[in-house]
């Protein structure tokens, strides 16, 4: 019964942090920002139905650096690659905040 308390106790705090970096609570070097390794570029640029030259243009790439994703010339440096995924997941939220919207 100890070990199961113990697991639930383990749990609880793990949510009660999350939370707290959801809510902007967290210290920020409290914990840290999950990169993905790999991002399917030219599957979310087709998502929004859009060409090279469009989808570069409204999120602020460069159409060079987006066909060497496409194309496996080269990859996303961490950031950009961070903003792929939250291009793919919400992307009214970055629409908004580009003021694309």
């Amino acid at each position: 019964m100890n070990d199961t308390k113990s697991d639930f106790e383990g749990i609880m705090e793990g949510l009660n942090d999350a939370l707290a970096i959801a809510e902007g609570r967290a210290e920020p070097g409290s914990y840290r920002i999950h990169v993905p390794e790999n991002v399917d570029v030219r599957e979310i640029r087709k998502r929004f139905g859009l060409t090279q030259s469009e989808f570069a243009a409204a999120f602020g790439f460069s159409v060079g650096a987006l066909r060497d994703w496409e194309q496996g010339r080269g990859r996303p440096a961490g950031t950009a690659r961070v903003l792929l995924k939250v291009i793919e997941r919400e992307p009214a939220a970055v629409a908004r905040a580009l003021e694309l919207a």
